[in-house]
C-alpha cells in the first residue's frame, strides 16, 4: 500500500487527570482536573491544574463518595481554591492552545477523564481543542504487553514503566506527571518490541 500524506503538525501529549464526585460528567460534578504537556522528545512544556466549583445543578453519587471517605487529604485539597467552571475551562482552553503543537489528549483510563474534560469544555467553552483525539494508556500497554485489555491493571504492568519518586496519590497533578511519565515508558517498550 502506498501511502502519501502531508507531514503532521507537531503533537504535544497532554497527560490529563480529572477526579470527580460521580461517573459521569453533567450529573456529577469534576472536582478538579490536572494536564501536563510532553513534546514527541520527552520535553515537560507545561503544566495546569484547577479546582471546580460544583455544578449547581449536579447530585454526588453514594458510591464514589464512599470511596472519597478513604482519601480525606485528598478530598480536601480538591475542595480548597475552588473556581467557577466557566473560567476554568476557559483558561485551560487557552493553554492548550499556546502548546506548541496538536493537543493529543493522554489518559488512563482515557475514557473517563476525556468525558469529563471533552464535556466541561464543549459546555463552558463550546468546543475542544483536542476535537476527538485521546489516547488511552490502557490501550497502548495491551499493545505493548501482548495481553488480554481485561488483564490490563497497574498490578500486571513491568515495575519500569512507574518512575521513582512519583505516586498515584488521586491529586490530579501528581496523577497527571505518573501517566504522562508511564507514556513514555510504554512507548519505549513498544519500540523496543
Amino acid at each position: 500500500m502506498d501511502i502519501h500524506l502531508e507531514p503532521p503538525d507537531p503533537e504535544v501529549y497532554v497527560s490529563t487527570d480529572i477526579e470527580a464526585d460521580g461517573p459521569v460528567p453533567g450529573l456529577y460534578s469534576m472536582l478538579s482536573f490536572a494536564s501536563v504537556a510532553f513534546t514527541a522528545e520527552h520535553e515537560k512544556v507545561g503544566t495546569f491544574e484547577a479546582n471546580l466549583e460544583l455544578l449547581p445543578s449536579a447530585a454526588q453519587h453514594p458510591e464514589t463518595m464512599e470511596w472519597w471517605q478513604s482519601f480525606p487529604e485528598a478530598w480536601a485539597a480538591h475542595r480548597v481554591n475552588t473556581e467557577d467552571p466557566a473560567s476554568a475551562m476557559q483558561r485551560y482552553a487557552e493553554w492548550l492552545n499556546s502548546l506548541p503543537g496538536a493537543p493529543v489528549f493522554v489518559a488512563y483510563p482515557a475514557c473517563v477523564d476525556f468525558m469529563f474534560v471533552y464535556w466541561y469544555m464543549h459546555r463552558f467553552v463550546g468546543s475542544s481543542p483536542f476535537g476527538f483525539v485521546a489516547l488511552d494508556l490502557k490501550t497502548l500497554a495491551m499493545a505493548a504487553l501482548d495481553m488480554p485489555f481485561h488483564w490490563i491493571r497497574k498490578q500486571n504492568m513491568p515495575e519500569n514503566w512507574f518512575p521513582q519518586g512519583l505516586t498515584h496519590s488521586h491529586h490530579a497533578i501528581d496523577d497527571a506527571t505518573l501517566q504522562g511519565e508511564m507514556f513514555f515508558k510504554i512507548l519505549q517498550q513498544l519500540r523496543q518490541n
